[in-house]
């Protein structure tokens, strides 16, 4: 049995940051493993250690040759091994739209063939919370979105799980694998790569491929979505910051308050 769990590259401006035209300059910027993908992983190497029947986990990726650093805290969690996509016309992939992404994601998956998909509920960076479900639809599989709780009957082929609705609900179901399910934060608590896993993860194999080798052609991954304008929204009230120690501040707001007619 094979499990495969997307992974993405997010990026995390500084606290202050500049805009260069309709981007934050890279200066400004750290990239981190997506906090839901982190959880995905979480779910599919703990499916791995609890059951002999579970040969392998792969991590996919999509992003260029920056992103393997990403990838590897993923092995270094316990993926055994990884593809990483990119390619040319790529290039902007921070705007590829959530069916872009799914086309060469299901191209990776029906090369791989595994039995499950696990993938986050959304990123960091768009919120989007749509390529999971984009995903299984490409592939025909069932899928589950927004899952807190998972467990997997190996003999039947069922997922059991709890699925997080709106206004506090939560739905209890069954999928027949195979599936996609996009993972919850919450579900778990994602593990720290130990440093005995980060060098092994040195070791594991990622495999680069760009569209040519997946099967995807260069239309498919032509965005629908286009970044207009990118500006810092004016704050719609005034700030006011007071100066001095502990006492001088105190002070400081008890007259604001008295201003406000709050205390007298």
């Amino acid at each position: 049995m094979k499990v495969l769990v997307t992974v993405k590259e997010v990026a995390q401006p500084e606290d202050d940051f500049e805009i260069a035209g309709n981007q934050i300059q890279e200066k400004f910027l750290e990239y981190d493993l997506n906090e839901w993908d982190d959880y995905a992983v979480e779910e599919a190497v703990q499916l791995k250690e609890e059951n002999d029947e579970v040969d392998e986990v792969v991590g996919v990726t999509i992003g260029p040759e920056r992103s393997e650093e990403t990838i590897r805290m993923a092995l270094a969690k316990g993926v055994d091994r990884a593809v990483r996509v990119w390619d040319d016309p790529m290039e902007g992939g921070e705007n590829l739209d959530a069916h872009s992404k799914a086309e060469v994601l299901a191209a990776v998956v029906e090369e791989e063939d595994p039995d499950l998909v696990f993938t986050g509920v959304q990123a960091d960076d768009s919120s989007l919370g749509a390529t999971g479900v984009a995903l299984a639809d490409l592939l025909g599989w069932q899928w589950a979105a927004v899952v807190n709780q998972f467990d997997y009957d190996l003999d039947s082929e069922v997922a059991n799980l709890h699925r997080e609705l709106e206004g506090g609900v939560e739905e209890v179901t069954e999928v027949e694998a195979p599936a996609v399910f996009t993972i919850q934060t919450g579900i778990n608590e994602p593990r720290y790569a130990s440093l005995r896993g980060i060098r092994q993860a040195q070791s594991k194999e990622i495999a680069v491929k760009n569209l040519d080798d997946v099967g995807v052609d260069a239309s498919a991954v032509e965005s629908r979505v286009t970044l207009q304008e990118m500006y810092e929204p004016e704050s719609e009230s005034d700030t006011e910051y007071i100066e001095g120690g502990a006492a001088e501040q105190a002070a400081g707001v008890a007259e604001v308050l008295r201003d406000k007619g709050v205390a007298e």
